[in-house]
């Protein structure tokens, strides 16, 4: 692109961002929103909703859709300057502003992870865990796990990582392991909960349960948009647009069924179960504005996970930064 047509580029979308404040349609030469999504993913689902219904084209909002391998693959692209936005959690984001990024984030998701059990398992709480084997998707630095050691230490006196036998992986092995009956009981995100939730599988302990009885409330949304302040403003990304548009396409798969069995294809499920399992698990999960007793909350659990002592997952010299968090309110 030369010199000249990315400045004219630059000058329409500033008079897009114009129109986007004031809530008008669009012109045509709209500014393009870079959005990584993992294929298989429920950000995916989102997307094909937003073009399903049309929503793209009635707010003016040019999407283009960048596919990651993984959830990793995300932030790389962001700070690699690849994508214009992408969806991960705020942790990640706050290290990235405590190292002098200028990272904004906005709710997507408050849908959290579960410990999941066999239908029929004796196992009633987690103590009983003591002398399982447990899987556990991701790595010994990822925060459901931390927090789900901070939570055993609280209620049965005993950390979790050393009572029981720990397999850790990718979501889809440690999945695959439990239903194979070699592990006693999983960790995984929702998107898989949900999955075996709806074969049958018994829930065990919710993340969210864990950190509300680590004082923690509300539980604040710890997946979300995340993109640079700078790049926004130097290339007019219509953020403002994005976000209403998810806030739309959210307000249809909160109500329609048949919006689901439209993403049945994507989805995959095994059984009607497991969609019903897995919409209802997405719809409780969606989230209203972010507010002050969001950033409240979010402030106690990454001091939370600073007292813990995981430099690793929060960063050395990570400090809470209420200005991460966007609010329509300013």
């Amino acid at each position: 692109m030369t010199a000249i047509s990315r400045r004219s580029l630059l000058a329409s979308g500033t008079v897009l961002a114009a129109t986007f404040a004031l809530g008008r349609p669009a012109s045509a030469a709209t500014v393009p929103v870079r959005l990584t999504s993992v294929k298989f993913g429920s950000v995916n689902w989102l997307i094909d909703t937003i073009r399903q219904e049309g929503l793209d084209k009635k707010n003016g909002l040019d999407l283009r859709i960048i596919e990651v391998a993984n959830n990793v693959a995300g932030p790389v692209a962001l700070l690699a300057g690849e994508a214009d936005v992408i969806v991960s959690d705020w942790t990640w984001a706050m290290r990235q502003r405590a190292k002098g990024g200028d990272l904004k984030f906005a709710p997507y998701s408050s849908a959290l992870g579960s410990v999941m059990v066999p239908k029929d398992s004796p196992i009633k709480t987690l103590a009983d865990l003591k002398g399982k084997k447990i899987g556990v998707a991701g790595t010994g630095i990822d925060k459901s796990w931390v927090l789900l050691r901070a939570y055993s230490r609280q209620v049965i006196g005993s950390d979790i990582a050393d009572v029981a036998e720990t397999v850790f992986g990718a979501a889809p092995l440690v999945t695959e392991e439990f239903r194979s009956g070699r592990l006693d009981a999983v960790l995984s995100f929702w998107t898989y909960a949900a999955r075996l939730a709806g074969a049958g599988s018994r829930q065990l302990l919710t993340m969210s349960d864990v950190i509300a009885a680590m004082g923690v409330s509300p539980t604040p949304a710890l997946v979300g948009f995340i993109w640079s302040e700078q790049t926004v403003r130097e290339r007019n990304v219509p953020i403002v647009t994005l976000l209403a548009t998810v806030k739309q396409a959210n307000e249809v798969l909160a109500k329609s069924d048949s919006a689901w069995e439209r993403l049945r294809p994507l989805i995959k499920p095994s059984t009607d179960a497991e969609l019903a399992a897995i919409r209802d698990y997405y719809r409780s999960g969606i989230t209203a504005e972010w507010g002050a007793r969001e950033t409240a909350a979010a402030e106690k659990l990454t001091n939370l996970l600073i007292n813990l002592g995981d430099a690793e997952l929060v960063g050395d010299g990570t400090r809470f930064d209420q200005n991460l968090f966007y609010s329509t309110a300013g």
